[in-house]
């Protein structure tokens, strides 16, 4: 279709638009006429024909508008022509005409409705247009009537009211401008006031109403004076911010969380707060120990200022470290403080702020709410742990600048119950265990301990030394808890006690420090008159409470007297020890004063100046396990080796002697050996000088090592007038049983503290060490009654005994006698010794057990000496037994007498058969070699052959020979 537009446009065709455009009037159209129309369809129509022919038209027919047909036509003419040629190519270009206007024919024919309702259309268009000209002639006419009508004066009041109201509106602006400008002197008194909530409000509302006046150009200055108010205010708020971090006010730190709560800025705000209190933490510390060093040094030299923290803390003198870590730590736990009440205060008011959201309905204010308290949530959770990091750096910084083995013990545990505090105050603050401060504290506490402990030991070897072992007088109340050491076990909890001095026990609600001291008062501050609140009072007067106690000490009980109530406590308390526990009768009572040599005093304990010193150091040792808990192993080991040098010099001065375990009595039980030997080799240094070619690790154990004790020459225990030193062996044998007793009554509190892991060595100290300090009493007590009577009399008066006589004898012999005499005599020294010394029970009955032992041993042995013996000497030795037994038992109490059955038994065997004696012999190994040989010799030697003999003694060999 294109192309034939193309050619119609060649050969001056137009098509309908472009003809109805051209018209100069509708009258000069003409149109097709039907002649013209009915040739084009009497043509022959063959459509596919027509458009094969349109189709062989060459392109160039459809090119711009140009291009020159005849020109053309005329180049492609060939040099020579051929008429034949010529007129066929004419005849071509004529069909293609002819197709061509045929083609426009029909075109022109199917658009000819369209072309007469568009002319129709134009038609209309021109009468509407007239209508229209007609309209807009009326209307200026009627506008000019209008314009005529209206007179100047009334457009004149219309305008002025006008005017009117827009100088009214201007009025309004300028008086608002004016306020506004005055501003800034109301926002001036309201930061004095700090009232900042107020100041931000009214700044926020006064750029409001300035941004509406924005067209003045007076508005401009006052917006940006505005602003530079804005940002004064935030910096004012930025240093009352800081003020919280030393001294928290409620109502001080509310005004500022709203007041940036307006600004918009709650977590900018959370942000500055952590970053002021750690700046107040570092200025705080430098501030507080700068103040002492120039206080000592005497001076306010700058260069002191210009220091680092770490360099200005060497420069802390001695008399004033205690007191400037006191006020160091006064001052970070009133910074603590004010961070546990800013945390406080979130909480308290979070609450709030949910309870009042619940209510409201603004969803999207809720969540930006929610958002922000999330995050200062977090922000304080995480700034707890930061906060006391940053506190425990300063303070062990501060602790190693100054070597702390130079201080007293005292002031040492003083330092310690202060860090202890501390400790306690971050453990409450953040639950952090400390482990900067522990550690730092740790290694400083062991290497000091270890310093003061390896001093003590020597003064104890030095007290031991010097000891002459008179009794210490003591109250019969005396308690360990009455000695100034160990009231740190009985304080109850109160504001002026330390936490490290509270009792192991606590109630059911603890209150933290930060309940406590929430409203005023400080953890930290120095009692100083605390130590000398209580006197100690423990000492007796001449080892009796009163005059009237020790008069009636020494009155003498008849059988019409009553017996004190006091004296039967004595006898019941008495009872605890090795003896039976009897009923307590006022008979019984009078026939003790035959034993017990404790009635003549009253039941005070039995410690020498050197247990009471050892009883001291065992406080102070607790004391600093207590304060630091960590060491507590360490002190609970050193502790145990006070005990274990006590015990080892107490059988070192009384109890050492080879020839006791020559006696097969088994004095010293295996445990008791044990425990002795392996004191001997880890604590007891038995070198005299130090050898110079050791290796160092000899020498750094010979360091941990003590010298063994040598017994004060002033201490004599040879001499029988005095029981060879019994009152001394009593007094030290039964002040170690008393320290034994206080190791017993503080092992829950030593438990409590101690490691778990560490727990064994506790219980093994127990177990092996103290339960054995009871143990000591037997060997040492049966040197004195090896020595009290004299056995080696008694075997030669038994000897000259004939004892193959020939008829029944009614009368004892005299070694009877004697013995008897001897115990009597060794009863009356008893009783001088006890007017020195109260002699408890347990002691007299084990003095009187070792006594009567060895006299019944000796009694065996006297009669495994007789050479020939008839069955009447064998009823007088059964006579002379119960002679001495019937004696014996109204000097005692004893019962049942030791080793009764001991003698009994062999005395019975004299009358043993052959075969009974061989059986007896093996079943009776505690008799000796030469006893048993003797009643085979003595006994059956008369009436049985060699052979029989000969059997009987090679059993007692076969017995005998493991014991070699």
């Amino acid at each position: 279709m294109q192309k034939i537009k193309s050619l119609m446009t060649r050969q001056g065709l137009k098509s309908p638009q472009e003809s109805l455009s051209d018209l100069g009037a509708i009258e000069s159209l003409r149109v097709p006429g039907k002649e013209e129309f009915r040739e084009l369809r009497e043509q022959p129509s063959d459509p596919q024909a027509e458009q094969e022919l349109i189709n062989s038209i060459e392109q160039v027919y459809f090119s711009a508008d140009s291009f020159d047909i005849v020109k053309y036509e005329l180049e492609k003419l060939p040099p020579v022509l051929n008429l034949q040629e010529l007129e066929e190519y004419r005849d071509k270009l004529k069909q293609q005409q002819a197709a061509v206007s045929k083609k426009v024919a029909d075109l022109i024919l199917e658009k000819q409705p369209a072309y007469v309702k568009e002319l129709e259309r134009v038609t209309s268009l021109q009468t509407g247009l007239q209508l229209a000209a007609v309209i807009c002639t009326n209307g200026r006419r009627h506008l000019n009537i209008a314009k005529e009508g209206f007179t100047q004066a009334s457009l004149g009041l219309l305008a002025n009211q006008r005017k009117r109201q827009l100088l009214i509106g201007l009025l309004k602006s300028l008086r608002t401008i004016k306020t506004l400008q005055r501003t800034d002197v109301r926002l001036s008194e309201m930061l004095e006031e700090e009232d900042y909530p107020g100041a931000i409000q009214l700044c926020l509302e006064c750029q409001k109403a300035a941004s509406t006046f924005k067209h003045y150009s007076c508005i401009s200055e006052l917006n940006s004076k505005l602003q530079d108010t804005l940002e004064q205010i935030e910096e004012q708020l930025d240093v009352a911010l800081s003020k919280i971090c030393k001294n928290f006010d409620i109502n001080h730190y509310t005004k500022v969380q709203q007041a940036y709560r307006l600004l918009g800025k709650t977590q900018t705000a959370m942000d500055q707060l952590h970053m002021h209190f750690t700046q107040a933490i570092h200025n705080t510390v430098f501030q507080v120990v700068l103040g002492y060093v120039e206080l000592c040094a005497g001076n306010t030299d700058t260069k002191f200022q210009k220091l680092q923290y770490k360099d200005l803390c060497t420069h802390v003198t001695p008399d004033s470290y205690i007191p400037c870590l006191a006020d160091l730590c006064k001052a970070l736990w009133e910074v603590m403080l004010s961070y546990y009440r800013t945390m406080e205060w979130h909480e308290k008011h979070d609450n709030e702020d949910t309870a009042s959201a619940s209510e409201g309905s603004n969803m999207i204010g809720t969540e930006e709410t929610n958002f922000d308290r999330g995050y200062i949530k977090k922000k304080l959770e995480h700034g707890l742990t930061r906060i006391w990091q940053d506190v425990q750096l300063k303070v062990k910084t501060y602790l190693l600048g100054t070597d702390l083995s130079i201080f007293k013990y005292d002031d040492f545990i003083f330092v310690l119950d202060i860090i202890s505090r501390l400790m306690q105050v971050g453990e409450e603050f953040c639950g952090s265990k400390s482990e900067v401060l522990q550690e730092s504290i740790r290694k400083q506490s062991v290497n000091y301990f270890k310093n003061y402990h390896r001093t003590r030991l020597d003064e104890l070897r030095m007290f031991l030394e010097n000891e002459t072992w008179e009794l210490c007088p003591v109250k019969s109340n005396f308690s360990i808890l009455q000695l100034h050491e160990f009231k740190f076990m009985e304080q109850s909890r109160s504001p002026s006690v330390s936490p490290s001095k509270q009792p192991v026990s606590t109630s059911s609600k603890a209150v933290t420090l930060f309940e406590q001291y929430c409203s005023g008062g400080n953890p930290f501050e120095i009692q100083a008159n605390h130590k000398d609140e209580e006197t100690e009072d423990v000492l007796a007067s001449n080892g009796y409470e009163s005059d009237e106690q020790e008069k009636s000490a020494y009155q003498e009980y008849d059988s019409d007297s009553d017996v004190p109530e006091e004296l039967k406590r004595d006898y019941v308390d008495e009872q605890t020890g090795d003896a039976p526990v009897k009923s307590v009768s006022r008979e019984t009572l009078k026939s003790r004063k035959k034993s017990d040599y404790s009635l003549n005093k009253v039941n005070a304990p039995i410690l020498t100046n050197t247990t009471l010193n050892v009883i001291r150091l065992v406080g102070k040792y607790m004391q600093m396990m207590n304060i630091l808990k960590p060491i507590a192993f360490d002190v609970i080991h050193f502790m145990s080796q006070l005990f274990d040098y006590y015990l080892y010099a107490i059988y070192t001065f009384f109890g050492r002697n080879d020839s006791l375990e020559s006696t097969g009595l088994g004095l010293s039980s295996s445990r008791l050996r044990t425990t002795l030997n392996r004191i001997q080799e880890s604590l007891i240094d038995l070198e005299v000088s130090a050898d110079p070619t050791a290796t160092l690790t000899a020498a750094e154990e010979r360091k941990e090592k003590v010298p063994s004790p040598h017994l004060s020459h002033l201490v004599v225990l040879t001499s029988g007038d005095t029981l060879y030193g019994l009152a001394e062996r009593v007094v030290a044998t039964e002040s170690l049983v008393f320290l034994a007793e206080q190791f017993e009554f503080l092992q829950p509190h030593l438990d409590a503290v101690m490691p778990a892991v560490k727990k064994p060595f506790l219980q093994q100290f127990y177990s092996q060490t103290v339960s054995t300090a009871s143990e000591l009493r037997k060997p040492i007590y049966w040197i004195v009654a090896g020595k009290a009577i004299d056995y080696e009399q008694m075997l030669l008066l038994m000897a000259n005994v004939k004892w193959d006589v020939k008829e029944i004898m009614s009368q004892h012999n005299i070694y009877v006698d004697a013995l008897l005499k001897e115990f009597e005599q060794f009863n009356r020294r008893l009783n001088e010794v006890s007017k020195r010394v109260r002699i408890p029970l347990p002691v007299s009955n084990i003095l009187w057990e070792h006594c009567i032992r060895l006299a019944n041993r000796t009694i065996v042995e006297g009669y495994a000496n007789v050479k020939k013996c008839s069955n009447e000497g064998r009823a007088l030795m059964q006579l002379d037994f119960q002679q001495f037994l019937m004696k014996l038992e109204k000097l005692t109490d004893i019962r049942p007498i030791p080793d009764k059955e001991f003698v009994e038994t062999y005395i019975k065997a004299y009358y043993l058969t052959e075969n009974d004696m061989e059986r007896w012999i093996k079943e009776h190994r505690e008799y000796s070699t030469k006893q048993l040989t003797n009643l085979v010799n003595v006994c059956l030697g008369s009436h049985i052959n060699k052979k029989a003999r000969q059997k009987l003694l090679a059993a007692i060999d076969d017995i005998d020979r493991p014991k070699r």
